[in-house]
């Protein structure tokens, strides 16, 4: 038997677009061989398609669409996601296709409630196994968080599978693929059945899906691994029930991955949404810097517009290295000095503030006359605002509102800075990038003189761990105390998080990479007074 993979990049609500992606799989595995197509968790929908799933017309298209799909896949057994709806009841289903009629449909067991993950809101649970046989083996389907738990592939075994196929939209965070595989090894090592995993690939909003499906035989052993952040298709030959060793596709390193995973999701917030490009200010400065790697990386160097906006605070250096950058990247390149903008700016509000001393306002006005020319230069040529703002500064408000927030896509939303500079060097061992001496020069805004961020803020290497172990571990002031950081310090870090909720409910949706990300992951209260001690008298 030869079993093909689809890893694709499915668009959300793009039934018709979908359906042309799996006939044009299915065409190409079957002149390679296979008799049996697997494509991703609901395919033909795209995933997660949201409220879409409380629409009868969405439903509907997708009915006819599974249909008509039956009629023209012919000579091979396709395996489709899309959603089922029976009665008042809808499912996450996936429906075996075969002969130009439906042969049977399986309804997803666990539905996850958790992460990013919303699935109760929509679905109605499953609670019976689907093996059919093809090719002379007992194949059982299970759809993502299946896997996740042991009943249903246990479940599948007992109904006779003697190999299991996931379908699967599984999306990236930087621990994920390790992860992943440890989990599916437990379903194969309790059932002692060969497992097919199959991912799909692409950008949808925040989520990023990296593909990197792959197969395992009765004892665990990896024998395909597609590539990741790729859409691809691959056969896999079956001999007695075993799957025969084949390509197995390199793990990224850390570095490599969350680069490759913030390109893809670029890149597929700009083409599917239909923007022309991008258009991004380039301070000098390090996030810039790297946003706008990733930018040209992704969208091609002809599709991005950086625009330098100094002030009498921005140093000669900083604007000596943004043009470098630019000419290095070969992308369009703009100046605009603000100055005589913020002098009249400053001159309009001075009969208000008085004889008020300069502060944080003064510092973020500059910043909002920044993001009101962006906005400005998006709306006349289409191209979207990308913000440069990254995870640290997004969790102490260390950013403006309507400032360096304004945009359409904040890209760097949920890389810490440690990291910013970790993916920067990264990003100049492919080819040379961004100037070393962005690098290595201290950040700072330059919104007053001499200023650096180590004025406001702890060490960043300090800052993003609690960041991580407060935001993404849900730990207590107490339980990061004990991990040997300052309390004092501790405890401003957290309020400055807790307090700036309200910015981040504002800011753009931006690629997750971590495990929880400043979007569907974390649901704080924007107003909320946290007082755990009660005193009776």
């Amino acid at each position: 038997m030869k079993v093909a993979i689809a890893q694709l990049n499915c668009v959300v609500g793009d039934i018709a677009g979908n359906v042309t992606k799996i006939i044009a799989s299915a065409k190409l595995a079957k002149a390679q061989g296979a008799t049996l197509l697997v494509t991703p968790e609901l395919s033909l929908c795209g995933y997660p398609p949201e409220d879409l799933l409380l629409r009868t017309d969405f439903l509907v298209a997708c009915d006819l669409a599974l249909n008509k799909l039956c009629l023209v896949l012919r000579g091979i057994t396709v395996i489709v996601g899309h959603p089922h709806q029976v009665g008042k009841a809808c499912f996450n289903a996936a429906s075996v296709l075969q002969d130009g009629k439906i042969f049977a449909t399986y309804h997803k067991q666990a539905l996850p409630n958790y992460s990013v993950f919303d699935e109760k809101r929509y679905f109605t649970e499953g609670d019976t196994a689907l093996v059919f046989e093809h090719d002379g083996i007992k194949v059982g389907v299970l759809i993502c968080a299946d896997v996740w738990e042991s009943a249903p592939a246990l479940i599948a075994k007992m109904a006779g599978a003697e190999l299991l196929i996931a379908l699967n939209a599984s999306p990236f965070h930087k621990e994920k693929q390790s992860t992943r595989l440890e989990i599916v090894r437990q379903r194969v090592f309790e059932t002692q059945l060969p497992l097919i995993y199959t991912n799909m690939v692409g950008g949808q909003d925040e989520l990023v899906f990296d593909g990197a499906s792959f197969v395992l035989d009765a004892e665990g052993i990896m024998t395909h691994q597609l590539s990741a952040f790729e859409p691809e298709l691959v056969v896999i030959e079956f001999t007695q029930m075993q799957p025969q060793l084949g390509l197995v596709a390199p793990n990224l390193a850390i570095e490599a991955s969350v680069y490759n995973a913030l390109k893809l999701g670029l890149a597929d917030y700009v083409h599917k949404n239909g923007f022309p490009g991008v258009v991004l200010g380039l301070s000098g400065g390090i996030d810039s810097a790297l946003t706008m790697a990733i930018a040209v990386d992704a969208l091609g160097a002809e599709n991005v517009h950086a625009v330098m906006m100094p002030s009498e605070f921005t140093a000669d250096i900083s604007v000596n290295d943004a043009r470098e950058m630019a000419n290095m990247l070969g992308v369009k390149y703009s100046e605009i000095a603000i100055g005589d903008l913020f002098e009249h700016y400053l001159h309009t509000l001075t009969p208000l503030f008085g004889d008020l001393a300069m502060d944080a306002t003064e510092e973020n006005l500059q910043a909002r006359i920044r993001g009101m020319l962006l906005m400005a230069l998006s709306n006349k040529f289409g191209s979207i605002v990308v913000t440069t703002g990254n995870k640290s500064e997004m969790a102490v408000g260390y950013c403006t509102l309507y400032g360096d927030m304004a945009g359409g896509f904040a890209l760097l939303k949920d890389v810490p800075k440690t990291l910013v500079y970790q993916l920067s060097n990264y990003r100049n061992t492919l080819s040379a990038a961004i100037p070393q001496r962005i690098i290595t020069r201290p950040p700072t805004a330059e919104l007053r003189a001499n200023q650096l961020d180590q004025d406001s803020l702890p060490p960043y290497e300090v800052l993003d761990a609690i960041i991580q172990a407060y935001v993404e571990d849900d730990l207590s002031s107490g339980d990061i105390v004990q991990m040997g950081y300052a309390p004092a310090v501790v405890n401003r870090v957290i309020t400055l998080i807790d307090r700036n909720e309200y910015k981040r409910r504002q800011s753009p949706v931006g690629v997750r990479i971590t495990h929880k990300g400043f979007g569907k992951d974390r649901r704080h209260p924007i107003t909320v007074k946290l007082d755990f001690d009660i005193h009776l008298n």
